[in-house]
């Protein structure tokens, strides 16, 4: 029995699955097999659109469909967490699985502390992510630095430091992420920044890191992290959905250095990124020159898992002036308020923003402040935002009384 802790490698018994899937197909044999007997209503994943660069999340209610959701899309920068909140009325009423990047849990995560989505309804299977490139800087990439035509790419994948190419002649082709990065191509700045890169908050942790030996490439590493996972995990293989073994104590060993050493390159862009903003009054001026160009679309406000508000203060007149482009530095401010001790640095503000305003930078390197004074991780377990623990009508009363803007008196 899997218990808590536990490591295994495993690969679907479906040898059709096995060749669709990534490593084995174990994350689309699990999750098919959930749907099959009944133990979530329906599943949330991703599925190729047009081509490689087109990542289309999908509901499926039908076992067979499963295989349409079946491998990965390192190009494709979906968050799926706010999908349960906007469009599946949190799961109160119905049971999902989803697979979930690091991102995406702690979008969960988040959106559950504000009673947003029901985890007790959610099953999630983790997905090791080393990050992932945003759709126009991979076609340019692939076309400026491999010397290929984006649309004869069939298949992308990052591994062992390089992103690789497949073209439909069978053509394989790698370049070295550091290059790639170096040069302004490769993953996302908020992906670089990253240091969630196993989501143990998920019921599994599942990946390509750590499966050697004859079972490299063919099998998937899974670690159980609850006891969901770990019902998941045993009535999969009892049924013959999967196949599992001890995962390899060297394996085990490497998967540990593959996460450590990411979590250091993550330390290093958030070294190189936060020291470009400046300190003080050079930040404040930079970022109110970068945001100036802001054209008030709300395009940040509609994708971040943080922001849910039925009445946004941004939209409130006594507060940002209505009919003004660029609008105030205040509508960027309320945003900063908001979600400074909760960022998850999930990169859509800065995906979606027609302007190209690095906001997912100011958001993330605010929250990482934030993280240092008060200790709070967002994202990692249901502990309250510092934030939300000040209750807002006793503290207006009280700045109110007596003028001042302290609200929390550390000096004490």
């Amino acid at each position: 029995m899997a218990a808590k802790g536990d490591m295994f490698y495993a690969w679907a018994a479906d040898a059709a699955c096995q060749e669709r899937g990534e490593c084995g197909g174990a994350v689309t044999a699990l999750l098919t097999y959930a749907l099959r007997s009944g133990m979530v209503d329906a599943v949330l994943a991703v599925k190729r659109g047009q081509d490689i660069y087109d990542a289309v999340p999908t509901l499926v209610t039908d076992p067979e469909e499963m295989a349409e959701t079946a491998g990965s899309l390192h190009c494709g920068t979906l968050l799926l967490s706010k999908l349960l909140k906007k469009y599946l009325d949190g799961v109160e009423n119905m049971r999902i699985g989803i697979t979930v990047k690091g991102c995406d849990a702690m979008g969960l995560y988040e959106l559950a502390k504000r009673n947003q989505v029901n985890l007790d309804n959610v099953l999630m299977i983790g997905v090791n992510c080393g990050g992932s490139v945003s759709p126009v800087t991979a076609r340019k990439m692939i076309r400026e630095k491999f010397g290929v035509d984006p649309d004869d790419v069939v298949k992308e994948e990052i591994d062992k430091g390089q992103f690789i190419i497949q073209t439909k002649d069978g053509q394989h082709k790698g370049i070295s992420m550091d290059e790639l990065e170096d040069e302004g191509y490769g993953r996302r700045p908020n992906c670089r920044r990253c240091k969630m890169k196993v989501p143990r908050q998920a019921d599994l942790a599942c990946g390509n890191w750590g499966v050697i030996g004859d079972k490299a490439g063919k099998a998937t590493f899974v670690e159980v992290c609850s006891e969901k996972g770990a019902n998941l995990f045993d009535s999969a293989a009892k049924a013959g959905a999967i196949v599992t073994e001890p995962a390899n104590p060297k394996g085990v060993e490497i998967r540990g250095k593959v996460e450590t050493s990411m979590l250091k390159l993550g330390d290093k862009w958030r070294n190189r990124y936060f020291e470009g903003l400046g300190e003080g009054k050079d930040r404040l001026k930079k970022i109110m020159d970068e945001t100036g160009r802001c054209i008030k679309c709300y395009a940040c406000i509609e994708n971040c898992p943080i922001c849910y508000c039925v009445e946004c203060s941004t939209k409130k007149p006594y507060l940002v002036e209505p009919g003004r482009v660029p609008p105030p530095f205040m509508f960027h401010l309320i945003r900063y308020a908001h979600i400074a001790d909760s960022c998850i640095n999930c990169g859509q503000c800065e995906e979606h923003c027609a302007m190209d305003i690095p906001n997912s930078l100011y958001m993330h390197a605010l929250q990482v402040e934030m993280e240092k004074m008060f200790g709070h991780t967002p994202g990692v377990n249901m502990e309250l935002p510092v934030l939300a623990l000040v209750e807002e009508k006793s503290e207006r009363d009280r700045l109110a009384a007596t003028g001042s803007d302290q609200i929390f008196d550390i000096f004490k």
